[in-house]
């Protein structure tokens, strides 16, 4: 077979996009496009008000038409990941769009529908595991109190204490596992989801790690870097986490606070659809020069990474993958960051370097003025995947599935 065609779940999709797994999935489909023998279509969800629920609705944006959902503001527990009129709607779908093979990618709120509606329709499937939706009723294994769970493997008996039903939570657990021997493969970002997932009885001895691409540098990034710090030769830090506990905000407040120079500048990005993130606060008790950048979009990335030398990466939890840990990397950026689960696996940073999760603010001020003191220091690029070998890899997946069906 040479042409092939695809069918991608994801939550959200553009025009509607939102969130890191959306930007890889609509990434990776353009890169197949730009192959010449793939066709992609996708699937996703919306909520509306002015249309009945569980209507198609149909869009299409650079050559991929996207079928969105119409899901119903309030649903039941258990129809956030199996809704029998998703399935219902999928099933047509498939039979419609006759897809040759269905990669089922982010799809919290979707829900195992996809995978039982390819299987009815005899089409083959490949799920992709972006979070830790398929093990944690949370999604990201962050507590009520908002610290990291810290279990490895997950048992959901010690989960009582964090859901709000046990009995539901125990239901859904055991629903997604058996859903993945739907499948045809599991893929996984890294090997520290592959093996959490695996250990904690997710489609055990299946997956396969299937390694996020990111968005390179274009060829002229390298002089605008050059120019800005020939221009500006204080030391600037970025952080694009947003002002929460989880993501180490906290953190960095406290460690910069401590610092007592501040010949340096700081950009924290803003994140939200809203301009929500930043909104109230202030940073005139903080040393340094410190600033809110516009949120940007993949194809302005090189803006914000030529405008700083230090990207700070301060998770509170352990993480699938770092795609802007890769994007820095790629662009000769210095890297400062927690031991935060798969986003470590760049292999770069040494081991006595990562912090601690839930460590103290002096350990991240010793590094920030290790930092300070080394600038300015020329920081080697790494090369890390694009999303056209993320591609070219899950093309390889792809042929495997279709020559054994």
């Amino acid at each position: 077979m040479t042409h092939k065609h695809i069918l991608l779940a994801n939550v959200f999709f553009a025009p509607y996009s939102y969130g890191g797994a959306t930007v890889v999935a609509e990434q990776v489909a353009h890169a197949l496009l730009e192959r010449g023998d793939y066709t992609i279509t996708a699937v996703s969800l919306c909520c509306r008000y002015d249309l009945a629920p569980y209507t198609l609705v149909k869009t299409e944006q650079h050559g991929i038409t996207n079928y969105l959902i119409n899901v119903p503001p309030e649903r039941e527990y258990a129809q956030m990941y199996d809704n029998p009129e998703v399935t219902e709607v999928l099933k047509e779908l498939i039979a419609w769009t006759e897809p040759d093979l269905v990669h089922a990618h982010c799809i919290q709120d979707i829900g195992t529908g996809i995978l039982e509606a390819a299987e009815a329709q005899g089409v083959p499937s490949i799920l992709s595991v972006h979070d830790f939706w398929w093990i944690c009723e949370r999604q990201f294994m962050i507590r009520i109190d908002n610290t990291y769970c810290g279990q490895n493997p997950i048992r959901i008996e010690n989960c009582k204490n964090c859901v709000e039903n046990f009995e539901s939570a125990r239901a859904r657990f055991a629903h997604l596992t058996k859903s993945s021997a739907l499948a045809q493969h599991v893929t996984y970002p890294s090997a520290f989801a592959k093996d959490l997932s695996e250990a904690s009885g997710f489609a055990v001895g299946r997956g396969l790690v299937w390694e996020n691409g990111v968005h390179l540098p274009e060829p002229e990034f390298f002089e605008q870097q050059t120019a800005r710090r020939a221009q500006n030769g204080r030391m600037t830090f970025g952080f694009v986490g947003g002002p929460s506990q989880i993501k180490g905000w906290p953190l960095i407040r406290r460690a910069f606070g401590n610092l007592t120079g501040d010949d340096f500048d700081v950009l924290v990005v803003e994140g939200s659809m809203d301009e929500s993130w930043w909104k109230g606060h202030t940073f005139d008790d903080l040393p340094g020069n410190w600033q809110v950048h516009p949120r940007f979009s993949q194809a302005r990335m090189d803006e914000f990474y030529a405008k700083i030398d230090v990207l700070l990466f301060m998770s509170q939890w352990k993480e699938t993958f770092g795609l802007a840990i890769r994007e820095a990397l790629s662009r000769g950026i210095k890297v400062i960051q927690t031991d935060s689960g798969g986003t470590t696996e760049h292999g770069t940073t040494p081991a006595d370097q990562l912090i601690p999760i839930a460590a103290p603010p002096e350990v991240l001020q010793v590094q920030l003025e290790a930092a300070l003191a080394a600038h300015p220091a020329p920081q080697p690029t790494y090369k890390v995947a694009s999303f056209a070998d993320q591609a070219a890899a899950f093309d390889q997946l792809v042929q495997q599935v279709l020559a054994a069906r």
